[in-house]
């Protein structure tokens, strides 16, 4: 059978396929847990004769759907992720065989570019700002520590991306709370892991500004390069945001690459209760941010933002390829699709292949709008501070943080409970096990934490309540045991 005549059955395979995603959706699928001997004979060996697409999808839908990670459950409130919201999931489905890769000219690939200008503008970038999409936040880290390098080797009067790094002292500036995949960029950019110098930080998790002065005069009158400073605005562990505006300044009177991560929390600038915070957003000379976290996308889809974008070409350009053989026209003179490659992508970062992410972001700006996306970003945000509330205000539970995002850090507390930490640990197994409720874990000022993470469009105020009472039942289970 032909792949033509075997996709007459696609729209029934996605009817299948829809009726698990909605049961996921609407809550019908609450089993905390599936055994594992549901879907171990998916361990087989190789097939030697194929069993027709009817047949793949029929096992598809039976043998693998009902066993995912339930990330799309409104109970999953544990990590900076979730299952992607309708509207980008369906243009990713179409993308994927109407225009499979960025390049061309192409609507794709002009919603490539527009979209990422919607980002810039959503989120109060430097009108100047251009971007490039990349896979996630580690990826999107790594081409902005390539433009750092760029730049900070270029004012020496080198170009690290044709000579390499020479062996002069570097620095790298982030607290201990910034992403690890910075320390990883350090690493695979040559720079090395031990340039990262670990700035001090106040008791609410963010950078002290005075603490980076000292560092970075320090070693500059050692002769260091400094390379780059990295703020978050909102860590992964604790929602944290960095003194932007104060962290600017200093980077801008020393001539220092300023990078604000903004794969989590980014969004967060458009509450505009805590909207101050991101003040000195403008300074950046990059920034990033993951639509496939807070605002609903497919997983693998981040955004890197730099002031000149030409340095991330200097950074990654790649050398010619003589199967390119010279048929391309000004964009102006196009009249097929591949007469012109449209914006060069390739050139701004370290993928080739590359889907068009664009058009999934610009699905969910088009659908929302920046009042939808600020009202979803707002809810999470205050489902954070309730939580935080109902912690502080219970006479079993007590809050060890004050969320300024959608994190919330908490845990079980009673006098009759010697070892707080592995009791709460238990209580969070336990949790996960007994409900729908996926729910993180992280050790704030040596105590272990229960970490909500409220960034689930399908969340509702009814499984907040739902899971904190569910945590207290839990505890007190265990207490009286």
């Amino acid at each position: 059978m032909t792949e033509t005549a075997a996709t007459s059955g696609v729209a029934a395979a996605f009817e299948s396929i829809g009726k698990h995603i909605d049961a996921t959706i609407d809550g019908d699928k609450t089993d905390a847990v599936t055994s594992k001997a549901e879907w171990i004979d998916l361990q087989e060996s190789l097939p030697q004769q194929g069993i027709g697409l009817d047949a793949t999808m029929r096992e598809l839908v039976e043998r693998v759907l009902p066993y995912g990670n339930r990330m799309s459950d409104p109970g999953f409130i544990g990590w900076i992720t979730s299952g992607p919201t309708v509207a980008p999931t369906l243009a990713a489905t179409a993308t994927s065989f109407l225009s499979p890769q960025r390049y061309g000219i192409t609507a794709f690939n002009l919603l490539e570019e527009l979209s990422l200008e919607w980002l810039a503008e959503l989120f109060g970038l430097d009108s100047r700002m251009k971007g490039v999409y990349s896979s996630g936040g580690s990826t999107a880290n790594l081409v902005a520590m390539g433009g750092a390098r760029q730049h900070a080797f270029s004012a020496v009067g080198l170009d690290p991306a044709v000579g390499g790094v020479d062996g002069r002292a570097l620095a790298l500036y982030a607290s201990s709370e910034a992403h690890h995949t910075i320390a990883r960029s350090a690493a695979v950019l040559g720079l090395g892991r031990r340039s990262i110098r670990p700035v001090p930080m106040d008791d609410r998790q963010r950078i002290r500004p005075d603490a980076l002065e000292d560092l970075i005069d320090r070693d500059m009158k050692d002769g260091v390069l400094p390379v780059a400073v990295v703020a978050s605005a909102g860590t992964t562990n604790t929602g944290a945001i960095d003194p932007i505006d104060r962290i600017g300044q200093i980077c801008a009177e020393r001539g220092i690459w300023f990078h604000v991560d903004g794969a989590y929390g980014l969004p967060g600038s458009l509450d505009e209760r805590i909207s101050n915070r991101y003040a000195g957003l403008e300074r950046a000379d990059s920034a990033i941010v993951d639509p496939h976290k807070w605002l609903g996308a497919p997983v693998g889809i981040a955004a890197t933002f730099v002031r000149d974008r030409s340095i991330l070409f200097d950074a990654f350009t790649q050398e010619p390829a003589a199967y390119l053989d010279g048929t391309f026209v000004a964009d102006d003179e196009v009249q097929t699709t591949f007469e012109s490659m449209g914006i060069p992508y390739s050139e701004f970062g370290v993928e080739l292949s590359a889907p068009s992410r664009g058009v999934q972001v610009w699905a969910i700006l088009k659908e929302l709008g920046v009042e939808g996306v600020r009202h979803r970003v707002k809810t999470d945000n205050d489902f954070a501070t309730y939580t935080a509330q109902f912690a502080s205000e219970h006479p079993r539970l007590e809050s060890l943080t004050r969320p300024e995002l959608s994190i919330a850090c908490f845990r079980y507390v009673d006098k009759s409970i010697e070892d707080l930490n592995s009791f709460n640990q238990q209580v969070l197994v336990e949790v996960r096990r007994r409900s729908r409720y996926i729910v993180s874990s992280t050790v704030v000022n040596g105590n272990y934490a229960i970490r909500p993470c409220y960034i689930n469009a399908r969340t509702t105020q009814a499984h907040v309540d739902e899971f904190l009472n569910l945590v207290v039942e839990v505890g007190d289970e265990f207490r009286s045991d």
